[in-house]
């Protein structure tokens, strides 16, 4: 156990470490418990790394595998770290044709993150999607819940430098 922590201390605050011990024990030999585990840890630590699932499956007498395979089967559940905003490009077929590559190429350029990728702040996660439903607004990217319709390359870095 002495390891383990110390493994999770490399990660998260002695705080953060302390809550997702306590989130285990109101759990632990409750059946079902596994997801609202996971969830609460989540919120608590905004990811599940493989640290966290070994200390959640010992926590709660469970195998490493089937803690990582609910993480892995939901999509609210993330193992690398997420950005405070989450920015999407359309690379529908609308968007495509009037731009969308060159959004995603912009952010890639100025940003350094590739599609799937956190930047290094933690700023901004960036994800591509096929169809945000505004193709008359083409091209578009989405930040957070924030829709900007017919962005142009050059306007991309202005726009994301206005979330903090």
């Amino acid at each position: 156990m002495k390891r383990e922590k110390e493994e999770l201390l490399k990660e998260f605050t002695e705080e953060q470490v302390g809550k997702l011990y306590e989130i285990i024990a109101r759990y632990r030999g409750k059946p079902g418990g596994l997801i609202p585990v996971l969830e609460e840890a989540q919120m608590t630590l905004e990811y599940i790394p493989l640290s966290v699932q070994k200390a959640i499956a010992r926590g709660l007498n469970l195998p490493l595998s089937r803690v990582y395979g609910v993480v892995t089967f939901y999509s609210f559940f993330t193992m690398t770290p997420r950005g405070r905003h989450t920015v999407r490009v359309c690379l529908g077929t609308a968007c495509y044709v009037r731009g969308g590559k060159a959004l995603a190429e912009s952010i890639e350029k100025n940003f350094g993150v590739k599609e799937g990728e956190t930047t290094p702040d933690r700023r901004f996660t960036y994800e591509s999607v096929r169809c945000l439903g505004a193709c008359g607004l083409g091209p578009v990217i989405v930040v957070g819940a924030d829709v900007h319709g017919r962005v142009k390359p050059g306007k991309v870095k202005e726009i994301l430098n206005s979330y903090d």
